[in-house]
């Protein structure tokens, strides 16, 4: 599939993004957060995402180590995506693939993380 330009947002629509991502990389995770959620992540360089509006409509959750800025929509409560430092330091975000324009997550191959033993 390789890198991609993608068009996602929240369920309201107040959040709204672009990303060029690969999704052939996805990943699921059972960490407490993304097993509740049941998100498909997908990541890319911070400097690949561009949020177009809904800065002052989403809320931030922080947990376990507070790494990983959670952010959802305080309207409708969807969490699109996050952001976070990579383990070689370059910004990351981290794109729910549920919430990405002309994609069926179900139909991706993702890798699965297991958050719940880290």
């Amino acid at each position: 599939m390789a890198v991609q330009h993608y068009h996602g947002s929240c369920q309201c629509g107040a959040v709204d993004f672009d990303v060029d991502v690969d999704l052939d990389h996805a990943v699921t995770c059972n960490c407490s957060r993304c097993q509740r959620l049941g998100s498909v992540l997908a990541f890319a360089p911070r400097d690949k995402f561009t949020l177009n509006k809904g800065e002052d409509s989403l809320t931030e959750y922080l947990f376990n180590k507070h790494h990983i800025h959670h952010l959802f929509c305080r309207t409708c409560g969807i969490e699109s995506f996050s952001h976070a430092t990579g383990p070689d330091g370059t910004a990351m975000v981290a794109v729910n693939a549920n919430c990405l324009d002309g994609v069926d997550p179900r139909s991706l191959n993702p890798q699965h993380y297991d958050g719940a033993a880290v």
